[in-house]
């Protein structure tokens, strides 16, 4: 099963269930908008349905949201017409194969993403081209080999069956060198307690 379409059978269960820690979801998007003012310009990749970057709407210029989910997006589309927010351009695309502008955004978010990605570092290297110079790039990300690695045994099987999208297992030390390999300087990590995903906001560094 291809992810877009694992994405799809899935996204109407996705968008029902409950944020896993509000309290630190709160915290980390308040930690985004220290960087974020009302000239930015704002992407974010794998926006499932919407729930961040209808979020951070009201504080910046514009916001492109992608997802390669055409039914995670419906229901991003829906409440975006239910909030009256008219500054987020929902796209349906794959930063994996998609071809990103050049120095267009002042941020980048990259959320629940970098470890269903097999190609990376090649990734991270694409959107720090996409930021313009001292842009920001925020990450929050599941890095399964801090302490599950076991569960690299199920991984691949249920993934075979179609249970699962393909994961991929590092380290939150892993995850920090490649984002620093990217063109990156890192200003704030932080992993909240008993969490997997480790919360990353890295500048682009200017030559």
């Amino acid at each position: 099963m291809s992810s877009a379409k694992f994405w799809d059978k899935t996204a109407e269960k996705y968008a029902k269930h409950p944020m896993p820690n509000e309290s630190v979801y709160e915290q980390k998007l308040e930690m985004t908008q220290r960087y974020l003012n009302p000239n930015s310009v704002v992407l974010e990749i794998a926006c499932g349905t919407g729930t961040t970057a209808l979020r951070h709407a009201p504080v910046v210029k514009h916001i492109d949201a992608w997802d390669i989910s055409q039914n995670m997006l419906a229901i991003a589309k829906e409440k975006q017409k239910a909030q009256a927010l008219e500054n987020i351009a929902f796209h349906c695309a794959d930063v994996t194969s998609c071809t990103l502008a050049i120095e267009r955004y002042d941020m980048v978010m990259a959320h629940s993403i970098l470890h269903l990605i097999g190609n990376r570092k090649d990734v991270l290297q694409k959107l720090n081209k996409a930021l313009k110079p001292g842009g920001v790039f925020v990450s929050s990300t599941a890095c399964l080999g801090n302490k599950m690695k076991w569960l690299a045994l199920i991984a691949k099987p249920l993934s075979k069956l179609g249970f699962w999208p393909d994961v991929f297992f590092f380290t939150s030390k892993d995850l920090e060198v490649e984002i620093e390999k990217a063109g990156f300087k890192i200003e704030e990590s932080w992993l909240p307690d008993k969490a997997i995903a480790h919360f990353f906001i890295a500048r682009k560094i200017v030559d």
